[in-house]
């Protein structure tokens, strides 16, 4: 795979800590890369940064979504899930511990073609742990019939992010209470429920990973040959960043 540079970050985080330590790095990516690939074997050729993260229930709505038509507020404050708006478009999505967080961002301003390359290549990702995996017209990756990715993209004049999710063991039954996809979004798909369009990495038939953790550590190789950390001038910087993401107004704004 190419020679992109894994991000060690620190977990239990908020989601939207995540989606800032992403803007940082691609509001930057041109000085990071020469930093982080001072010790890389062959730092010219890095591609991009990549990261994997896991959060407490949260649920995460698109930038252009109205959170009242797509989330169960009343749900979801009864039982301690957080509810953000991210910067880039897409759906709605509910994320546990049971669903494994990945970003990757390209030094690249063709935000359309890194996207599609993404997909292609988590695509191929996943065949090579033994998944028949696709890409479909929705931005998502099918294993048969069953969604086991959403994806999103973000463009920025420096660089573009891409971030998706894969389930590994997501709790159905509050993801499905969580979000409230319209009717017209679920027949599009042509189901009839959240829990019908998806299905857990775990639960398909001869799987071979055990864990979200052993699912990270597997994208990770697949996708990394570098690994790098932050300073605390960099954490810094993304925690301020964070408040933007926790603003009332922001969350609201549609």
């Amino acid at each position: 795979m190419a020679n992109n540079i894994l991000i060690h970050l620190p977990s239990g985080k908020r989601l939207v800590w995540y989606l800032a330590a992403e803007e940082y790095f691609a509001k930057n990516i041109q000085t990071l890369q020469q930093g982080f690939g001072k010790g890389a074997e062959n730092a010219k050729d890095i591609c991009g940064l990549f990261f994997t993260w896991i959060v407490t229930p949260t649920v995460i709505f698109g930038r252009h979504q109205v959170m009242q038509n797509e989330v169960n507020v009343a749900f979801c404050q009864t039982n301690g899930i957080a509810m953000y708006r991210r910067k880039s478009g897409g759906g709605c999505v509910y994320a546990d511990e049971g669903n494994l967080m990945i970003s990757y961002i390209s030094p690249s301003s063709h935000s359309e073609q890194v996207f599609q390359n993404y997909l292609d290549r988590m695509s191929d990702c996943l065949r090579r742990m033994g998944y028949d995996a696709v890409k479909s017209t929705h931005n998502d990756i099918m294993v048969g019939e069953h969604k086991v990715s959403g994806n999103a993209c973000f463009a920025l004049p420096t660089a573009t992010i891409v971030h998706g999710t894969l389930l590994y063991n997501v709790d159905y039954s509050v993801l499905q209470q969580a979000i409230t996809p319209s009717v017209e979004k679920l027949a599009k798909h042509g189901v009839e429920s959240v829990r019908q369009r998806v299905i857990n990495i775990r639960d398909i038939e001869g799987t071979c990973i055990e864990s979200t953790t052993a699912l990270a550590e597997a994208v990770q190789q697949y996708w990394c040959k570098e690994i790098c950390s932050l300073s605390e001038d960099d954490m810094h910087q993304i925690d301020a960043i964070e408040q933007e993401y926790l603003d009332p107004a922001f969350i609201q704004s549609r």
